[in-house]
């Protein structure tokens, strides 16, 4: 009796065991899990992070570098506030005309990709119109503060700020890792660079910890690392906004690009805007004509680069058509989309190879 009763067991044992085996073969057949989490302290934005991980322990491990990552580069690219111990974009203005400060790498490095790209693109999207900016948002903040009172800066106000926005005068010495403003009245603003810049930053680094399969969207900063490995994909959707309905309506999806190890990054007049005598004035300021600019309710960039697809979104939104789309089409490897004022949609060849509206989908590889 007593044989029989152990030979049961030995059999109940081996029938757990084999189950078990089973199902961890067929989780393996599976391959990884998705996992997601978001995140609102960083860049004045949520940032949610989309990983495929063996298990969750997986997962939080990137997750948690991903988030101390954006918290370091925020507080180094912030200009409103100072951090103990801390140099920044903040420090840099407050010491213009007076003293290069030392600041750490990734500074520097935000700074040169800034002022080539600006080079690149004729000066279009410019770090150094701080001045001019700061007015805008003052004005901005205001308005949204007291809608009645709301007013637009006056335009010798602004003409006078664009004295000091000559980006020559940004010193860079990348040797001793300082940066100088030569001009005391002007100041840095990286707001149309620095979210896509970190999230590249960020993406790189944990691709180097052995990350394969995963997303970081970081408000319209959007990087997709490999492709999903749910064994269906075989590339990321990613939804662009409809700016035309992204106020009053919840079916706000434009189109959707598929894309692998790419970015994908949007500028428009339906962020950062406030309200004069009935008409809207949004954040992306034209430098030659010191106004919001008015060519396109909004444009997408699709390219690898994060940094490059958030600069690139700012400068061909503040160019005329017929220039914005040259500039696009003589740079290898980027593609956009740009919907106009009277709401017509215009895209690059490339662009429409890789949209839904066009008959692409996710489970065509590129």
């Amino acid at each position: 009796m007593r044989k029989a009763v152990l030979r049961n067991i030995t059999l109940i044992l081996a029938g757990v065991l084999l189950v078990a085996a089973v199902a961890s073969l067929q989780r393996s057949r599976r391959g990884p899990a998705r996992y997601s989490d978001t995140f609102f302290d960083t860049f004045d934005t949520l940032v949610t992070v989309v990983v495929y991980a063996e298990n969750k322990e997986g997962f939080d491990s990137y997750y948690q570098q991903i988030r101390e990552r954006f918290r370091e580069l925020h507080r180094l690219y912030d200009k409103y506030n100072e951090y103990e111990g801390i140099n920044n974009i903040r420090t840099i203005n407050e010491n213009a005309g007076i003293r290069p400060v030392k600041v750490e790498r990734e500074i520097v490095d935000l700074i040169i990709f800034a002022k080539d790209w600006y080079a690149r693109t004729g000066g279009k999207a410019n770090i150094a119109m701080g001045s001019v900016l700061r007015i805008w948002h003052d004005y901005r903040e205001q308005g949204l503060y007291d809608p009645e009172k709301a007013k637009l800066p006056p335009m010798e106000e602004l003409l006078e700020a664009a004295q000091h926005v000559d980006i020559d005068k940004v010193v860079v010495d990348v040797e001793h890792s300082t940066v100088y403003l030569a001009d005391k009245d002007m100041s840095l603003d990286v707001g149309a660079v620095a979210k896509g810049y970190a999230t590249e930053v960020v993406a790189r680094e944990m691709m180097a910890a052995g990350l394969k399969s995963g997303m970081i969207s970081a408000g319209g900063n959007v990087r997709a690392i490999g492709k999903p490995q749910d064994g269906v994909r075989e590339r990321w959707g990613v939804g662009i906004q409809n700016p035309v309905e992204s106020i009053v309506s919840d079916d706000n999806l434009l189109d959707v690009v598929f894309v692998n190890d790419s970015s994908v990054v949007s500028s428009g007049d339906y962020q950062r805007f406030y309200v004069v005598d009935g008409k809207a004035y949004h954040h992306l300021i034209d430098p030659a004509t010191l106004m919001p600019a008015e060519y396109y309710h909004a444009v997408t960039v699709v390219t690898e680069d994060s940094g490059v697809a958030d600069f690139l979104s700012t400068a061909i939104f503040l160019l005329p058509f017929e220039q914005s789309r040259a500039l696009v089409e003589n740079l290898d490897g980027v593609e956009a989309l740009w919907v106009m004022d009277d709401g017509d949609v215009e895209a690059t060849d490339g662009m429409k190879r890789i949209m839904k509206s066009q008959g692409a989908s996710g489970a065509e590889a590129e």
